[in-house]
């Protein structure tokens, strides 16, 4: 279940968790040669592995983009918004760029990736390599193809940048035009998102079965080998979490806010115990207004603008996964990404990190969205989704407390002097 929603698949994913052993399993004894009737196992289970993976793709057009305009034409008409606006912006990309950063850093120092020496995929990386060396590929380019000049076109083409850059600033207007075709508007793109969502809703019915093809396509071509190189990209996503989490953020509270990082640890604890075990901020969101209000000390007025907007916006954690997930996909591929293209993909973690709240498994969607805008695979989401779940939880605790942070830092920007000044 992913970290930012309110709406999710069970709490209980005990499916998967089946799903994904039984794969794990299957996959290693089976080896990629068995038949039955004359068909090799194998490519059944790339065909309906392709298939989910399609029905994802399928909604993550008309999902993102309703998604950013419903939620940009909601901030953008708030009376009031404009000053603690920039500054809650500014800590959230402040903060989301930290995260991301500190991503990039783990997974090119360790390169889980490479860990994976046989790659399961209809796709020839020496093809995928050409096209990224292509002129295509160049800055400039991906730059022009944030402002395209056919929005039908770019939709028809999966033009994320493009995408994301006409949804917002087509939200933020819908919020400065009168009254009575602003609600249209934003009542015809919220039923949209509304649809989208439970579209989604339904194709995570599956998602054991989609799990379980994926996962076993894996093994039944590389064995255990691996989880050597799951085990490694768990590791690095952890190490990314905990050096965000312990160490970015305690500098910008200490720094910044001239407060002491630890009152703040304690403050959050049971909204981060409750993150953890729901894997949910949308779950967690009255624990962590009742924690940032009562124990940290932060105004109600703060508070109530900061911790929900940033439940709904704020994901450093998802973002720091999702390049360390995108790099990791490049990296099994043997592809070496210019430092073009890493920007590239910093850049679209930060925007789809903020994009994709409250779709369900948002990390996921997320992912696919910055796969297909860099030209890699998007099968390569079957290398890491046997753990996606485990890292959720991780990954919603450190939303959860960057939150908290930037709530923290905003009131006391505004001059607040009463926060976190109990033991």
């Amino acid at each position: 279940m992913s970290e930012k929603k309110s709406k999710s698949p069970p709490k209980r994913p005990w499916g998967v968790f089946i799903a994904i052993l039984l794969a794990i399993a299957f996959g290693t004894i089976a080896g990629d040669k068995i038949e039955i009737f004359g068909v090799r196992i194998f490519s059944i289970l790339d065909f309906f592995g392709i298939l989910f993976l399609n029905a994802l793709t399928l909604v993550v057009v008309p999902l993102v983009m309703s998604s950013i305009i419903v939620g940009i034409s909601r901030i953008g008409g708030e009376e009031g918004f404009k000053r603690l606006g920039i500054k809650m912006f500014s800590f959230y990309i402040g903060t989301t760029l930290l995260a991301i950063l500190i991503g990039l850093f783990f997974v090119n120092l360790i390169g889980p990736g490479f860990q994976i020496t046989n790659i399961p995929s209809s796709q020839d990386a020496s093809a995928i390599t050409k096209e990224l060396k292509s002129d295509s590929a160049s800055l400039m380019v991906v730059l022009l193809s944030i402002v395209p000049s056919n929005i039908i076109h770019a939709l028809s083409q999966g033009n994320m940048l493009g995408l994301i850059f006409f949804s917002g600033f087509f939200g933020y207007c819908i919020s400065k035009i009168e009254e009575h075709n602003r609600a249209t508007l934003k009542n015809f793109f919220l039923g949209l998102f509304q649809v989208m969502i439970q579209f989604t809703q339904v194709i995570m019915k599956f998602l054991p079965i989609g799990v379980f093809c994926l996962v076993a396509k894996v093994f039944m071509t590389t064995g255990l080998e691996s989880l050597a190189s799951v085990a490694l990209f768990t590791l690095t996503v952890l190490l990314g979490l905990i050096g965000f989490m312990f160490v970015g953020l305690p500098l910008l509270l200490k720094t910044i806010g001239k407060v002491k990082p630890m009152r703040l640890f304690k403050a959050m604890s049971p909204a981060l115990i409750t993150a953890f075990s729901t894997s949910s901020s949308s779950a967690t969101l009255p624990v962590t207004i009742d924690c940032v209000e009562k124990r940290a000390g932060v105004s109600n007025r703060i508070c109530s603008l900061v911790v929900p907007l940033g439940t709904s916006i704020n994901m450093s954690g998802s973002a720091l996964y999702e390049c360390v997930a995108a790099m990791f996909v490049a990296q099994a591929y043997g592809i070496d990404l210019s430092y073009t293209k890493q920007f590239l993909i910093v850049i679209l973690a930060l925007i789809t990190s903020m994009g994709v709240a409250g779709i369900p498994s948002a990390s996921l969607v997320a992912v696919l969205v910055i796969l297909k805008a860099i030209g890699l695979p998007l099968e390569g989401i079957a290398l890491f989704i046997a753990v996606d779940r485990i890292l959720d939880m991780c990954r919603t605790t450190v939303n959860v407390f960057s939150d908290s942070c930037c709530a923290v830092l905003v009131a006391k920007s505004e001059g607040e002097k009463n926060i976190l000044t109990t033991e």
